[in-house]
């Protein structure tokens, strides 16, 4: 039999394991999930910014202090936790890899639910983009919407075609993009930008996602069928654009940071350091106080922005009376660095890029306003979920369910959670406990005492007085490899 007719069969047996009826009776999904969002939220105890939506999930749900993401990039992550496997088990280590080609027939979470009774649909990010999105394979509905034209960017065609001609003419295409890039910060794209857009929260793509979730729910557009809804929150990735009121909030000589030691980079292996730092303007392990309030801000004004289009949908659930039978994950796909250790960005091992803001809510199972202190992964998302609404994971899912951790706030997480980061044809490792963080490097290694020092600043693993709690480190490292091995496919 070929492999394409195989995994044909395979995914037509899948889709009629379960017979959806009337009277199904199992739970809603509502699935959001952010975009470079570290854990400056104040559920996670960051009191220098205001997510209210975050705090009234939080109060009624339990929130997952210590949620480590498996890969600190979009593409990476997002194949991780929606197939339920590791990035070594996976083989994506980029944005550019398509899952279906490095390991065809892995079957994704939403994919599950819809070929076992679930209506599914998705609007804004879930997959890295479209051309890694498996499609109908895994969604009756799918939207995906862009930020409507800002006036400065309109003001900038104008003048622009004037004296060139349109900027659709192939000819203008290289010299449009050089005239942006001089123009006004919020224009420069992926440079990165930053900045008041000029637009109002519908205008902005964040905020047709939240309206295009609640027509969904307005509309009962799942009919008779219990629904998993994915909502794909693009912000706070760059540009940092949203409206003005949300920069308004953050005065800029308010924000306060913690500082770097000078020398930092002087006692921790090169290859731990990512250089997209250059990218947003700043030179190694040098200060920039001036710029990094310029994107502290930005980045602030984006969670706030974010945060009230998630409120609207969380309040559409509830006017619907959906809201004691939907279960709601509210996450991001990794951390996010601004400045720490003189980083920007993502790509990097700390624990402010690797670890996640994570709510969950669980109708009749989760106690109001509980906190869990254990260790947990994304990777455990799509078991979580498969267990509680009664839908069969593959065989192969790698996390471990949170269930009994969502019913009793005081059960145990893991001993370890796991992220590695590629460095050229090799893998940066890392380990998390209780108390340590372990990271391996081709030129290196890095151990930090988090209980004591939660910035790490202070690299112990040159340190003699700790080398037998290095041993120990690098002997959960050695188990987690095995356990992130590749899955059978």
């Amino acid at each position: 039999m070929k492999k394409s007719t195989f995994i044909w069969v395979a995914a037509f047996i899948a889709s009629i394991t379960y017979v959806s009826t009337a009277a199904d009776s199992r739970p809603n999904v509502l699935f959001i999930v952010c975009d470079d969002l570290n854990t400056h939220v104040s559920t996670s105890d960051y009191s220098a910014i205001e997510t209210p939506a975050f705090e009234k999930l939080a109060a009624e749900g339990m929130t997952f202090k210590r949620a480590y993401c498996q890969y600190p990039v979009c593409g990476p992550s997002r194949a991780s936790f929606l197939s339920g496997l590791y990035p070594e088990s996976t083989g994506i280590v980029n944005n550019a890899t398509d899952i279906r080609n490095e390991r065809p027939g892995t079957v994704s979470m939403p994919q599950a639910f819809k070929e076992q009774g679930y209506w599914t649909a998705a609007t804004g990010k879930i997959f890295h983009n479209s051309k890694t999105d498996p499609g109908d394979l895994a969604w009756n509905e799918k939207a995906f919407f862009m930020n409507d034209e800002m006036p400065l960017e309109k003001q900038a065609r104008k003048e622009f075609e004037a004296k060139h001609g349109s900027i659709e003419d192939r000819k203008n295409r290289s010299l449009w993009k050089e005239f942006l890039l001089g123009y006004a910060p919020q224009t420069m794209n992926q440079t990165p930008g930053w900045g008041p857009s000029g637009l109002t929260d519908e205008q902005h793509r964040d905020g047709k996602n939240a309206r295009q979730a609640q027509d969904w729910i307005e509309s009962k557009a799942y009919g008779d069928k219990p629904f998993f809804m994915a909502v794909g929150i693009h912000k706070p990735h760059v540009p940092f654009l949203a409206p003005q009121k949300y920069f308004d909030m953050y005065p800029k000589d308010g924000l306060k940071y913690i500082k770097s030691p000078s020398n930092f980079w002087d006692t921790v292996p090169k290859s731990s350091i990512s250089k997209r730092f250059e990218g947003f303007g700043f030179e190694h392990s040098i200060e920039n106080d001036d710029l990094r309030r310029e994107y502290m801000q930005a980045y602030h004004a984006c969670i706030s922005f974010i945060d009230a289009q998630i409120g609207s949908i969380l309040e559409s659930l509830k006017t619907n009376g959906l809201w004691e039978n939907t279960i709601v994950v509210l996450t991001s796909d990794h951390g996010y660095q601004l400045g720490e250790h003189f980083l920007w960005g993502k790509v990097t091992l700390f624990e402010i890029c690797n670890r996640v803001p994570m709510l969950i809510r669980v109708p009749g199972q989760t106690k109001a306003a509980s906190t869990s202190q254990g260790l947990v992964e994304l990777v455990d998302l799509f078991p979580t979920l498969a267990e509680l609404c009664d839908v069969n994971a593959p065989d192969d899912v790698q996390g471990r369910s949170l269930a009994p951790m969502l019913r009793d706030p005081n059960a145990a997480g893991k001993d370890s959670v796991y992220t590695v980061v590629t460095r050229g044809k090799n893998l940066g490792k890392a380990i998390r406990t209780d108390r340590w963080r372990y990271s391996k490097w081709e030129d290196g290694e890095e151990l930090y005492d988090l209980r004591n020092d939660l910035e790490e600043h202070h690299n112990l693993a040159r340190s003699p007085e700790y080398s037998s709690t290095l041993k120990t480190m690098r002997r959960h490292l050695e188990r987690m490899e095995k356990r992130a091995a590749m899955a059978a496919r």
